[in-house]
């Protein structure tokens, strides 16, 4: 079973097919990883960075913009420095918790060293795009109030503490995937994983000036949905991709991630044009996203109706829990991550039992394992990243706030990061 001869590579890396056993390249895996990992990366830089940069107010839009890009080459620094390794590499007798060291600036790396039949260059850029991105999508919580100083050390810092080890777990041969739990290509490791760092961020550095009273629409919708359409695009590589082949399953997974998409977005303008009278632009592109973080766990395992109905949950549960963080907990989690990326990915993460067993469509639970038990193992895993991710996102920040401060000051806030921290500004009549 597919399931079996995953552990075999990094003991449950992700649901692998027959060729991650071989032992010479494929050039076809190879091709489709190389785009795959281009769009990725493509997901951040540009599409995260114009998608959160149109949210935001027009004095803050290169502060976003920024803090996406210094982000992409901090965390790519840190993986090569020792991230990677520690995920990845063997860690003896620590294995289930920490990686190695082995890997630690790859001194053994070559063109012809291989991860199943795709070179691990090719493997190591892939892995790291995921990594990028997972801080990029906390930005969203703390945008328009964070010191940029601040938002580098607790990147860093957030990525080795919080982000290594849940990897680790989940895709490195540790301690939750030796259990059994499910995530194909992030709904715990990248988008619970966020999200509650997220939440956590925004009740610690507080409203921004002004929330809830005040209001702050996007300064460029235009920007917004641009950006929204490059994260659609670029999320067939973070999906499909994860297959790490060329083959049906990675045609299934984008299939399934297109319908959850697509239904997510539908949903979402359906309530909101219900609720409200008229749909929105912004509405529909959050429920895309929504769709998309929510399927992701799910998209290597479930089939296109398991997809459709993962999706307009999402476009339901996403929906509603904005509503409910914003205006009853009056909580600024200024872009929404946490309704969006971290509620979903919940959700997302319970479905993926239900919808991945062949009963409704799926590819199959493990031998022996039930829709029940695998229900158990997703929520241990969930309570597990929610816990650490909450407890290890607080230190940090309350440990940065006293040594360097979080946030700028009020007259700062009010006058906008790109002049108080850059000396730039986005639009010539600002």
């Amino acid at each position: 079973m597919l399931y079996k001869k995953r552990d075999a590579l990094f003991a449950a890396l992700f649901f692998t097919p027959e060729w991650a056993f071989a032992d010479q390249l494929n050039q076809a895996n190879t091709a489709w990883v190389l785009t795959s990992t281009a769009l990725v990366l493509f997901m951040t830089i540009p599409g995260l960075s114009l998608f959160y940069a149109g949210l935001v107010r027009s004095k803050n839009v290169l502060s976003v913009l920024m803090q996406c890009f210094a982000i992409t080459c901090l965390v790519s620094i840190l993986w090569l420095a020792g991230v990677y390794s520690f995920i990845f590499a063997d860690g003896g007798d620590i294995q289930p918790f920490m990686g190695g060291v082995a890997k630690v600036f790859l001194p053994d790396i070559s063109t012809s060293s291989l991860i199943g039949s795709i070179p691990e260059t090719v493997y190591f850029m892939f892995q790291m795009t995921f990594a990028i991105i997972t801080p990029a999508l906390i930005v969203g919580a703390f945008a328009e109030r964070m010191k940029f100083s601040a938002m580098i050390w607790f990147s860093g810092l957030w990525l080795i503490i919080v982000y290594v080890p849940i990897c680790h777990w989940m895709w490195g041969g540790g301690w939750l995937a030796g259990l059994g739990a499910m995530d194909f290509a992030g709904g715990i490791v990248i988008h619970i994983n966020a999200g509650i760092a997220a939440l956590v961020s925004a009740l610690v550095l507080g409203n921004r000036r002004g929330f809830p009273t005040t209001a702050m629409p996007p300064h460029n919708m235009t920007m917004v949905v641009t950006g929204a359409g490059m994260l659609w695009v670029g999320w067939f590589g973070f999906n499909a991709g994860s297959a790490l082949a060329a083959d049906g399953h990675a045609g299934m997974t984008l299939l399934v991630t297109h319908v959850g998409a697509a239904s997510g977005a539908l949903t979402w303008m359906s309530i909101e044009w219900k609720r409200f009278g008229k749909p929105s632009v912004l509405g529909i592109v959050t429920g895309m996203v929504a769709g998309l973080g929510t399927i992701t766990p799910a998209s290597g395992y479930v089939g296109p109706l398991g997809a459709l109905v993962i999706g307009v949950t999402a476009g339901v549960v996403c929906f509603y829990a904005t509503q409910y963080v914003k205006r009853t907990l009056k909580i600024d989690d200024s872009l929404d991550v946490f309704p969006v990326h971290g509620v979903g990915g919940i959700a997302g993460s319970l479905l993926t039992a239900i919808f991945a067993s062949s009963t409704f469509g799926g590819m199959g639970l493990p031998e022996g394992v039930t829709i029940t038990h695998q229900l158990a193992i997703q929520a241990l895993a969930i309570i597990v990243t929610i816990v650490w991710s909450a407890v290890f996102s607080y230190l940090i920040l309350k440990i940065l706030d006293k040594l360097i401060g979080l946030r700028v000051s009020p007259d700062e806030e009010v006058q906008g990061l790109d002049t108080v921290l850059h000396e730039e500004t986005g639009y010539l009549d600002l």
